[in-house]
């Protein structure tokens, strides 16, 4: 196989993922704008989340958060040793830095490393594990744009584009009754060897390429139901369907 076949590598990006943190405890450290609009991120992440900073650089949103009991918060300033325990259930998965002081920044970032702890210092890209983007969210879809920290105001500005063209259609609804239907498939076969992964992930590509996301948005039980009687068979077009019902 000639090089021709393969794709070029073209280095310095970021390897984007999903980082699950549900029930994880996370620490942001600051109170002010750019702490919220992380800690934003994080509670639609489901994480635990404890805000450290003086009571009065708590931002009014981040009162607000604390009164509904959605973050916890340490009234003061932090501290290496007090707060990035080396083990334990109270040891971060993640460290967000949003402070004024850049040396207690740099501190804070260097101690982190020590213990292996992910960090992420606001607009200082060389003191960052990960970067943050800017976000299109659609109930389970989630699209993040990133500039690698080298443009925030350009992220923003083509994810606007994106939301654009994607909000005249119902992702959001189709992708959550397609998970649906895929677990509804998995009970219908079982297991976990590659035949029955292959079969499920097949049939239910093939829908998704068969059915439009408007048609998909609007699978019910009873949709559902029909569309399982297919399962040895390619699953019917929409209107095939539509038409045996």
């Amino acid at each position: 196989m000639s090089s021709e076949e393969y794709p070029d590598i073209r280095g310095g990006g970021s390897l984007i993922v999903a980082w699950q943190v549900k029930d994880k405890p996370v620490t942001v450290v600051g109170g002010g704008s750019v702490a919220s609009s992380r800690v934003g991120h994080l509670l639609t992440a489901d994480a635990n989340v404890t805000v450290i900073c003086p009571r009065e650089g708590l931002s009014a949103e981040l009162r607000h958060r604390l009164s509904r009991s959605q973050i916890s918060h340490i009234p003061r300033s932090f501290s290496v040793s007090d707060d990035l325990p080396s083990e334990g259930p109270n040891r971060p998965a993640m460290v967000l830095v949003a402070i004024d002081s850049p040396s207690v920044s740099t501190e804070i970032y260097t101690a982190c490393h020590s213990l292996h702890i992910p960090v992420n210092v606001a607009d200082v890209p060389h003191e960052c594990d990960f970067y943050f983007g800017s976000m299109y969210r659609d109930g389970p879809l989630q699209i993040m744009v990133s500039t690698n920290g080298n443009g925030p105001k350009m992220a923003s500005l083509v994810r606007r584009r994106i939301e654009k063209e994607l909000i005249s259609e119902p992702f959001g609804s189709a992708i959550d009754k397609l998970g649906v239907l895929r677990a509804r498939v998995r009970e219908r076969i079982p297991g976990n060897a590659k035949n029955d992964m292959r079969r499920r992930m097949r049939w239910v590509s093939l829908l998704s390429e068969k059915w439009t996301i408007s048609q998909l948005a609007t699978l019910d039980d009873k949709t559902i139901e029909l569309l399982l009687q297919n399962l040895d068979q390619d699953p019917p077009s929409y209107d095939d369907l539509r038409q045996s019902a």
